[in-house]
């Protein structure tokens, strides 16, 4: 069995989806976390309803928030 932070440990410098609370969401290079799910994506765009509102050179997004990440 793989662990999840395996998995995103994996997932570094690679694009990730992540899905947020509130049908909001960020497609991005996964440049780091934490074990609290923190993340810091590179060159994202921020999403809403599957549609993009803005796109950024890097954010970061609270883990409170994730419902999903897929490498």
């Amino acid at each position: 069995m793989i662990k999840p932070l395996a998995v995103l440990n994996k997932s570094i410098n690679q694009q990730v989806i992540v899905e947020l609370k509130g049908k909001r969401g960020y497609r991005g290079i996964l440049d780091g976390y934490d074990p609290h799910m923190n993340l810091v994506l590179k060159n994202a765009e921020e999403t809403h309803e599957n549609q993009v509102v803005r796109k950024l050179e890097t954010t970061i997004v609270r883990g409170d928030n994730v419902i999903y990440i897929s490498p």
